[in-house]
């Protein structure tokens, strides 16, 4: 009896993964430490960042950059965990990496310096931190940022008069005192009678009364004046943290660690400058015991441009604040999903070498894309094969190349445009469930990617796909997995889908009869086009989206006479192509007239010898009389 493909596998494919880590997420600490995995990459940009970090010299900020599902907020997640060594299920973070670097005694050691400074990590996605603070607000910015600190503190950040009013009390030593006066007057705790402040005036100025020994009539307005005169700016904000910083143990940091900065200040020139006048001021004042680490889809550079907009504003210091730079690749994203997804059992590995050795030479083939295409890695070796299977190799940054030029193409849901709620590691675990219970032999094909990102597609985007999947389903089901994988690499300029790359993109088994498969698959796109789902341009096949599906059906519907048809075919022909009157004979040099005909038909005057053009397709010239290049002929 063949052996399933879950069955293969070290850990169940279908138990739970989070592919999507968010920063306020406390649910599955223990879980996102324990299965974080430190790829070579990775070990290498821990080094950097805990080199800076122990040895603090100017650069007080951090930018880690990454595409759509690169890990760079489950990243971020556990530098904050292990900068504080968060104590999670009854085991503090650095014991739990400690194990995982057993074999790495510099990153291990590095590390334990890092956390030996006592420290504390405030974690945050500024866009859900944000509430409704708008972009253009001059201190939107700066705005989330004094809401995570007062919120650290135990203030209420929503409103920031209120927070600055509890700050005054506790810099009195009297907070606590107006906490327990207020209750007892408004019969409730101060946490939930901040939030309804309008109506609780009374109960207010009474307990402030209380607590500084003054007049309640005086105070009915106090978190009005509070309100009038509050001001944000950032150097206000650096004072509060330095100020909250020398209260705390000696050498104490506090670190801020803000997920998606990238997308919230994106192309924002006041947004990016705020980001690096904060850094700054912080560094200013706090002298490396305040750090910024922020994600980003994009490298710094990708935000920045080329700095022309940021001339005014001293271009070489943001790129200076945010020294420690930390980009993950798609290697890093590869090895992830083969260490957490696609560990094999000590039987599956030997079963799964014996089935590389034996299709090891088809291997190079088999996924080489041709035809002008974009070259992609390919299995490199019996352990490499034994790690990636199911998938082919390629698929890895094929499928992040697809999902990139989709998001630029606004093809998601979401604030940003960006990839919704995946990432490559929850799409891979989702075709390999689907797969689960296949025989060992078969391969993941690239089609099946697609349904790991429905969800977040745009309705519109992948409206022709749910019509093909209603109407055409049942006609030819194959069809429906080459418009989806059409679909994918539609925007990836560096792929070329002939009849050849979908074939290997659609390949599910090793032994698959490449003649039949092709003529499968040049059923399929015919079928296709003529149903206007995709269109054909030479040798190369592309996904039609509706605004093209609408100008394709208005090209194919448009009646064109055909006088018309023929007289742009011979002026292309005869006036652009081929331009000559006469033919040249080049052994005797004599010049030859000749008829001109498209189709049968002649245009102008009779010669002996003629060019007939054929249409529709490719043009055929057909030289009839004697063999220009034999004189004898």
């Amino acid at each position: 009896m063949a052996t399933a493909l879950r069955n293969i596998f070290a850990k169940p494919v279908d138990r739970p993964i989070d592919g999507v880590i968010k920063a306020d997420d406390e649910a599955s600490l223990r879980i996102e430490l324990d299965e974080y995995v430190i790829t070579d990459e990775i070990g290498k940009r821990l080094e950097t960042f805990l080199d800076a970090y122990n040895n603090y010299d100017t650069a007080n900020g951090v930018w880690i950059s990454g595409f759509f599902g690169s890990g760079k907020s489950h990243l971020l997640k556990m530098l904050a965990l292990l900068m504080e060594n968060r104590e999670v299920d009854g085991t503090r973070a650095f014991d739990i990496f400690e194990d995982k670097l057993t074999d790495q005694p510099m990153l291990l050691g590095a590390l334990r310096k890092a956390v030996s400074v006592p420290s504390k990590s405030i974690l945050f996605n500024i866009d859900q931190k944000a509430d409704v603070i708008s972009k253009t607000d001059v201190d939107a910015l700066l705005s989330v940022f004094q809401k995570v600190f007062d919120e650290a503190c135990g203030y209420y950040g929503k409103l920031p008069h209120i927070a600055q009013f509890e700050r005054d009390l506790d810099d009195r030593g009297q907070l606590a005192a107006f906490k327990d006066a207020y209750a007892a007057a408004a019969g409730k705790p101060w946490e939930r009678g901040r939030e309804q402040a309008a109506l609780e005036r009374k109960n207010i100025a009474t307990a402030f009364a209380s607590v500084t020994g003054g007049d309640p009539a005086d105070a009915t307005d106090i978190l009005g004046q509070y309100r009038a005169d509050t001001r944000v700016s950032i150097e206000d904000f650096a004072n509060k943290v330095k100020g909250w910083i020398d209260k705390q143990a000696p050498k104490f940091r506090l670190n801020f660690f803000v997920d998606e900065v990238g997308q919230y200040i994106a192309e924002n020139v006041k947004l990016m400058t705020n980001l690096q006048t904060i850094a700054e001021s912080l560094n200013t004042k706090c002298k490396g015991q305040a750090w910024v680490i922020v994600t980003s889809q994009q490298d710094m550079e990708a935000i920045i441009g080329d700095g022309k907009a940021f001339q005014s504003q001293d271009f070489s210091k943001i790129m200076a604040r945010f020294g420690v730079k930390m980009p993950l690749n798609s290697a890093d994203v590869a090895e992830v999903i083969q260490r957490r997804l696609l560990s094999k059992t000590d039987e599956g590995q030997v079963r799964l070498g014996n089935l590389h050795d034996r299709e090891e030479n088809n291997l190079k083939t088999l996924f080489d894309f041709t035809d002008g295409s974009i070259k992609l890695k390919n299995f490199d070796g019996r352990a490499h094969f034994v790690s990636s299977y199911p998938f082919p190799p390629y698929q890895y940054m094929l499928f992040q190349m697809a999902i990139t030029s989709l998001s630029q193409h606004n093809a998601f849901e979401g604030k940003h445009s960006s990839v919704g709620e995946r990432s490559m590691l929850g799409v891979f675990q989702e075709v390999a469930k689907k797969m689960a219970d296949q025989p060992v032999g078969g391969l993941a094909t690239f089609d099946l990617m697609f349904e790991g990102i429905r969800t977040a597609l745009k309705s519109a985007v992948q409206q022709s796909i749910q019509i093909a999947e209603k109407e055409i389903q049942d006609i030819d089901p194959f069809a429906v997995r080459v418009l989806k994988a059409l679909f994918l690499v539609k925007y990836v300029k560096e792929f070329k889908p002939t009849v050849r790359n979908i074939g290997v993109l659609l390949l599910s088994e090793f032994d698959t009869d490449q003649n039949k498969q092709r003529r499968k698959i040049e059923e399929a796109l015919s079928f296709l086009e003529r149903n206007t789902l995709i269109q054909r341009n030479g040798e190369v096949y592309e996904f039609l989206t509706n605004e093209e599906k609408d100008v394709e059906a208005e090209i194919k519907a448009l009646d064109v006479d055909p006088s018309e048809l023929s007289k742009e075919m011979e002026t292309l022909a005869f006036d652009t192509i081929l331009r000559h009157r006469k033919i040249k004979h080049l052994t005797t040099g004599n010049e030859y007239s000749f008829s001109r005909k498209l189709d049968d038909h002649l245009l102008g005057r009779e010669h002996e010898l003629s060019i007939n053009l054929i249409s529709p397709g490719l043009l055929h010239i057909s030289v009839r009389g004697i063999h220009l290049g034999n004189p004898d002929g």
